[in-house]
């Protein structure tokens, strides 16, 4: 689906870098707005991996060139553009939120947005069509609705608004992904998009693999772009039950939201039962339902105990489902909130930018939107190397960014990449096309 797909990746791009050449071109002529170069925050974009455009310098020739200054490129699924995408419930409401959009800072503070560059209608028009959800299907014929893709990291990690909106009103069941884990989309889920959309979910399905118990038991050296160490696949219970600590705080991150959680043992042909088994014990010890589903092999009929599962989770209760906190807390509270009760840390230590930057938000008003914490995948923590359920740390926040368009606060901590770069052996390297057009290596 990253080879084009229907075009909403294009159109992204292309509003995220209309906006881009304007603010550069506000610089270029004189500058009316007063924009301070270095408080520029928004950078270009483009859907390829390439580290060596993380950090650049633009305007450089000679002086009808530009105005020089740093910058750099995002992957497109980091642009605001993208999460807001995701977040939209209307075209007119999309319109609204590209207004929004903040890119840098006047030299007397005052925030700079793409209404103010006259960028927003042109950016709404380059995304018509994009905002429309593309309905798929299922190797079986099932429908899908496939629609944004905002950076997990960064952003939300959800699917957009506007397809669970349809969807919830064209079937029985809506099944929608909140990607990256229970600790971030889940708790983006419940905190900022489904107060977006108004929708109450009521089941919270946590995805479990072997292989992700057995990574955080801490007894293997796993690489990313790497084999996975033999071993690792070989029948060890014992080292399943070792990283289940990951499990249960995830199982809790759902039903600290009052939703009933339900886990999904999510198992491959190389797996072997008695593994599943601990995950499944894991969960009844809990007091959660679990079934193995082996769709990844057997398709549909592979799910069909999970999705029983499911519907009885849903039958059993009505949904009480609450935020973790209020929208008109101080930004602080809220991602204190989220480290605490989401991350189990101690506290949050702020650098004096990240305070500074928080204390202006709330000035320009936006101290009432929702948060959205920045940080690694590969840990509930915001440490790659801290991995089960880690006690006893604080969560780092160094910078805060404000996506006003998309109508959150993010809190950046630890190092985050938003532009990839590209492993040894790229995807790229396998992928051929015959004489005839038949293209090959997709897989």
């Amino acid at each position: 689906m990253n080879l084009h797909l229907t075009g909403d990746f294009h159109a992204v791009t292309a509003a995220h870098n209309l906006l881009a050449a304007m603010v550069d071109n506000s610089l270029y002529h004189r500058n009316p707005l007063g924009i301070e170069p270095s408080s520029i925050t928004w950078p270009r974009v483009l859907d390829v991996n390439d580290r060596a455009l993380r950090s650049i310098v633009v305007g450089l020739g000679g002086r009808l060139d530009g105005v020089p200054r740093q910058s750099g490129f995002d992957i497109t699924a980091a642009s605001e553009v993208m999460a807001l995408l995701a977040l939209s419930t209307s075209l007119p409401d999309l319109a609204a939120r590209l207004r929004r959009i903040v890119v840098g800072w006047t030299r007397g503070g005052e925030p700079v947005t793409a209404k103010d560059l006259r960028a927003a209608g042109a950016m709404a028009t380059i995304l018509r069509e994009a905002v429309k959800p593309n309905l798929l299907q299922t190797l079986e014929g099932t429908p899908a609705l496939v629609h944004a893709g905002p950076f997990g990291n960064i952003a939300t990690g959800n699917s957009s608004v506007l397809a669970d909106l349809i969807g919830i009103r064209t079937a029985d069941v809506l099944v929608t992904e909140a990607g990256f884990g229970a600790d971030m989309g889940a708790e983006r889920f419940f905190n900022i998009k489904c107060r977006t959309s108004g929708l109450v979910p009521d089941v919270g399905v946590v995805v479990a693999t072997v292989r992700a118990l057995k990574a955080h038991s801490g007894r293997y050296q796993i690489a990313a772009g790497r084999p996975l160490p033999e071993d690792l696949l070989a029948e060890n219970p014992d080292d399943v039950a070792a990283g289940a600590a990951n499990l249960r705080k995830q199982i809790e991150n759902i039903a600290v939201h009052g939703v009933t959680p339900v886990v999904a043992v999510n198992g491959f042909p190389t797996d072997h039962p008695s593994e599943w088994a601990v995950i499944e014990e894991v969960a009844h010890g809990c007091g959660v339902r679990a079934a193995v589903t082996t769709h990844v092999a057997d398709g549909g009929s592979g799910a069909l105990d999970l999705a029983e599962a499911v519907l009885e989770a849903a039958r059993e209760r009505p949904p009480t489902y609450r935020p973790l906190y209020p929208l008109e807390a101080p930004l602080r509270e809220k991602i204190e909130t989220v480290a605490r009760r989401v991350y189990g840390a101690d506290g949050v230590d702020y650098s004096c930018p990240a305070a500074q930057q928080l204390d202006a938000f709330e000035r320009h008003g936006l101290g009432d939107l929702p948060v959205c914490i920045a940080k690694t995948h590969l840990s509930i923590s915001h440490d790659p190397s801290l991995l089960g359920a880690p006690t006893g740390w604080r969560l780092p926040v160094r910078e805060v960014r404000a996506s006003a368009g998309a109508g959150f606060v993010y809190a950046v901590c630890g190092e985050m990449r938003t532009m990839p770069g590209l492993p040894s052996q790229p995807a790229a390297t396998r992928i051929e096309m015959d004489d005839d057009g038949v293209i090959s290596g997709l897989s």
